[in-house]
């Protein structure tokens, strides 16, 4: 059974596998109604979309206009002033075929001049708030990639007291000191402030490179269940993170079986052994 817990101080207890509907951005309604069934049988009561994943807030709809009391649902957007995002967020709620989400996200919030647009006056924030004001989202959180992500979220909570944080956490990037410094800072600052802590890229293997892509994520991932069994109990041994899972519905299934199997953190040399086997590197450098 997959644990559940705080989700920061939103007052829901989420599981700490998190669905990340970015799999869901290319597939049938048939599909994704399958997929659904799937994440409803291992008990995740999360659901994570985005504005910008393809057709996944619309498929995501039918299940949820049966289910929707059942979940925790957060999208996000990518723009930057406040009308453009006011104007995004009210599309995401027809699209999702609901009048509210739990957590509205502010999207890849990590170059710098994206970082000042949308903490001016105009910007995004005054859109996500309001959105609150008015009963369309209940919470504001902000998501990103990249190596200065962590540094970027420090600095927007000193902007605004955001109720979530989302951003790349495994094994290969723990051994970028300066990233993994940045993380440490963020984590403890999210802990006193009841932040919660989503990770993501959790079985990434390497960047395709010049490696044909065959699979629906844009980094090659693990396929192999014993390597995802590692590396996704490496991210579950942190205490308190969630993990999102894998964009892709093939490989979905490996990342909850996983979950279900975690007993503990495996140690630096299984991580090693992992890295060794199947030439992890870093998604970002």
């Amino acid at each position: 059974m997959i644990e559940s817990i705080p989700f920061g101080r939103t007052g829901h207890d989420s599981t700490r596998i998190i669905f990340g509907a970015a799999a869901l951005s290319a597939v049938t309604q048939d599909e994704a109604d399958a997929t659904m069934e799937l994440v409803r049988q291992h008990g995740l009561n999360h659901l994570d979309t985005a504005a910008s994943y393809g057709e996944a807030e619309l498929r995501l709809a039918p299940w949820l206009a049966e289910h929707r009391d059942e979940y925790f649902l957060a999208t996000k957007t990518e723009k930057r002033t406040s009308e453009a995002a006011y104007a995004e967020i009210n599309s995401s709620l027809e699209r999702l075929q609901t009048d509210h989400v739990d957590l509205i996200q502010l999207h890849n919030l990590v170059a710098e001049d994206e970082w000042q647009t949308a903490f001016a006056p105009g910007g995004v924030l005054e859109a996500v708030v309001r959105a609150r004001d008015e009963g369309l989202v209940r919470h504001i959180g902000v998501t990103g990639h990249g190596v200065t992500v962590a540094a970027q979220h420090l600095r927007s909570l000193a902007e605004f007291d955001f109720d979530s944080v989302l951003l790349p956490y495994n094994f290969p990037m723990s051994q970028n000191a300066a990233y993994l410094a940045d993380f440490e800072a963020l984590t403890a600052t999210c802990g006193e402030r009841g932040v919660a802590v989503q990770t993501i890229k959790a079985i990434t293997r390497a960047p395709w490179g010049d490696r044909e892509q065959t699979a629906a994520t844009w980094y090659e991932p693990l396929r192999d269940q014993a390597a995802i069994d590692t590396a996704v109990a490496w991210v579950l041994g942190r205490d308190g993170v969630f993990l999102n899972t894998v964009g892709d519905i093939h490989i979905l299934p490996l990342v909850l079986d996983a979950a279900e199997r975690f007993t503990g953190r495996p140690s630096e040399e299984d991580m090693r052994a992992l890295e060794s086997a199947f030439g992890l590197e870093p998604l970002f450098v």
